[in-house]
């Protein structure tokens, strides 16, 4: 029986910057993947410098729905819109008080109401693992955060047939994790190769600057072998132009270093209702015996 896989982001060009590589994995080894995109980027602001123009900014939500189609073709996943409107990014935003939230945005609105969409698509497409983002939304903008909350609950509730009852026929996955992209020791790695080559690195004021901030490192449980489609994911998330600067500081790190020092992309195992033995490198370890029984 088919595994599925459900990635849940908050707007579209998420799944291009993290867990993209990943889900390439998977596809290609025959895993139905699906990502969930909770809002349409309609606040998003265009990143790209070659892009900025008053009529890109007049047509950001249409361009960037047209930027999804060309990604989620790239990485061979299918994809599904909630439906709910950009947040905008806050200035130091603190989840406990919306008020300076537009009106009706994702991150305004209450849980149960931006949960059932997803707690729908969960029932409906029935996946055995979900990947999200961590409690900080990976950062901290409003519809990450939301994002993060929205999973947790839908991941929670989807097994249930008291919660959310208009929501379809239950099903319960099995797995949940979070993404975890930049963590130190990976900056690090990176870091020190390209000095190592003689290469300037991009990371040198990051890591000056990192002080105290939080490293996740330790929190890793399982690494995804994927870097032979590392380069896959560099063209999906170019796909979304509005949002990338195709010679900007995302890319200056080379193909052949990443591969070489980093060739895994990274995950905290937060739910399981299986027993499993970290490290892992499969987010499917312990599933696959089962998904003849789950069906």
């Amino acid at each position: 029986m088919q595994l599925r896989l459900m990635a849940v982001h908050a707007h579209p060009d998420d799944e291009s910057s993290k867990g993209a590589a990943t889900m390439a994995r998977y596809v290609r080894e025959g895993v139905q993947v699906l990502v969930a995109t909770c809002t349409g980027g309609e606040r998003g602001d265009v990143l790209n410098p070659k892009m900025d123009s008053p009529e890109v900014k007049e047509n950001i939500a249409e361009i960037r729905k047209a930027e999804m189609a060309k990604a989620r073709e790239i990485l061979g996943v299918d994809q599904a819109w909630l439906g709910f409107v950009d947040s905008g990014w806050v200035e130091n935003y603190d989840p406990a008080d919306i008020s300076g939230l537009p009106e009706g945005c994702f991150a305004a609105l209450p849980l149960e109401v931006v949960s059932e969409p997803l707690v729908k698509l969960i029932r409906e497409f029935k996946p055995h693992v979900i990947i999200t983002y961590d409690e900080e939304g990976g950062y901290p903008h409003p519809d990450h955060i939301q994002t993060h909350r929205v999973s947790i609950e839908a991941f929670d509730a989807a097994g249930d047939p008291d919660r959310y009852p208009d929501a379809g026929q239950p099903w319960q996955p099995l797995k949940l994790y979070y993404h975890m992209g930049f963590t130190k020791e990976r900056v690090i790695a990176l870091h020190e190769e390209l000095l190592a080559m003689g290469q300037e690195s991009p990371y040198g004021e990051w890591l000056e600057n990192w002080g105290d901030r939080q490293d996740k490192s330790a929190r890793i449980t399982t690494r995804v072998p994927c870097g032979e489609f590392f380069e896959l994911r560099d063209d999906a998330l170019r796909a979304h132009a509005t949002q990338i600067d195709p010679d900007g500081w995302w890319f200056r790190v080379p193909l052949s270093v990443q591969q070489k020092k980093w060739p895994t992309e990274d995950y905290e195992l937060v739910r399981s209702l299986l027993d499993t033995t970290a490290p892992e490198d499969d987010l499917f370890a312990g599933v696959r015996p089962l998904a003849d029984v789950k069906g």
